[in-house]
């Protein structure tokens, strides 16, 4: 009977971490183990390296395990911690370190039994932020760019592949393209914008320095994505920005269709920062996924990645699997 009190006890007082690992930084949560309600949220600066063997353990702990601490001292102060999720862009390619190290890690800072640590693709995370455990497709937009989409029998994948095989429409595609058409403004080719060139300028000095300046950069994809609003910027008056924009629609569209699952009531939603851009990206971005899934209906996002991180650290909590297991993109460690 006492004991019996006591666990009931340690589960109400119990909390859960999620954790979003993406291209512009770490971002963590604390919610209640009971029901999800989260309690706090914090942010580590800088993106989590990457190395030869995929994405850096170490320096994901580094950054993670204090922002964690100062959290829970601030709004969890002694409460156990029951589980852990989390979302990293990378995880489905380059996250094998992470895979080995971080439960024992978890375990060993906040006593994380086995079996409570989901580490997922950060299209996981978005997904379970943006839809729940309903069948449709998410596109999240950020840096990079990846759609995912589900049935809740097995996961569909199109893109995500980085920046420099794909990642077609995200961040880092429409920042190289346009500061592509400003260095063919600066050359007089074909193709180029004189307003994109001034705009890359008035960022990064001469252009003719450009490559020196971005080459050599070790978060080479943040650089590039940086510059995408500035292509939406000009989109309204420069009709080579405007068709930049358009070509990344179109891409955001045909992985939308390559990863929607067949069957009725499917979904789609957009989620993650490229899709703060506003009109200049989202109206093609409307017209191409209607024309590329008709009949399908969109959605607006009921939360972000950091919220789907929570959301499958409070599944794990309460003993329940609401999204399918992937080798790549999801596993409970």
């Amino acid at each position: 009977m006492v004991s019996g009190n006591r666990h009931v006890g340690e589960a109400a007082d119990a909390v859960v971490v999620g954790i979003d690992s993406g291209g512009s930084g770490l971002r963590v949560a604390l919610a209640r183990a009971s029901d999800g309600t989260v309690l706090g949220r914090a942010a580590a600066p800088g993106p989590v390296r990457t190395g030869p063997d995929g994405i850096a353990a170490g320096h994901f702990l580094e950054s993670a395990l204090p922002a964690v601490a100062a959290l829970r001292a601030r709004v969890a102060p002694g409460r156990p911690v029951r589980a852990v999720a989390v979302g990293a862009a990378g995880m489905a390619t380059l996250g094998a370190e992470l895979r080995a190290v971080l439960p024992g890690a978890f375990a060993d800072a906040w006593g994380v039994a086995a079996g409570r640590t989901a580490l997922a693709a950060d299209a996981v995370t978005a997904y379970a932020g943006a839809l729940g455990a309903r069948p449709g497709v998410v596109v999240a937009g950020g840096t990079g760019l990846i759609a995912l989409g589900t049935d809740l029998a097995g996961w569909r994948r199109a893109d995500g592949w980085g920046h420099l095989l794909g990642d077609c429409g995200g961040g880092a595609w429409i920042g190289r393209a346009g500061l592509e058409a400003a260095l063919r403004a600066h050359d007089g080719r074909r193709g180029g914008s004189a307003e994109l060139l001034a705009r890359a300028e008035a960022l990064h000095g001469p252009a003719a320095g450009l490559p020196a300046a971005l080459y050599p950069r070790t978060d080479r994809p943040a650089v590039l994505a940086a510059f995408a609003p500035e292509v939406a910027a000009c989109a309204g008056r420069d009709p080579v920005a405007a068709g930049i924009l358009g070509r990344a629609a179109e891409d955001i569209a045909d992985a939308a269709a390559a990863a929607c699952p067949p069957g009725p009531d499917r979904v789609v939603a957009l989620t993650g920062g490229l899709f703060r851009m506003g009109e200049p990206l989202l109206g093609p971005v409307r017209a191409a996924l209607a024309a590329r899934l008709p009949g399908v209906r969109t959605a607006d996002a009921a939360g972000d990645p950091l919220d789907g991180a929570v959301a499958l650290a409070a599944g794990l909590a309460g003993g329940s699997a609401r999204f399918p297991g992937d080798p790549a993109l999801l596993r409970v460690l």
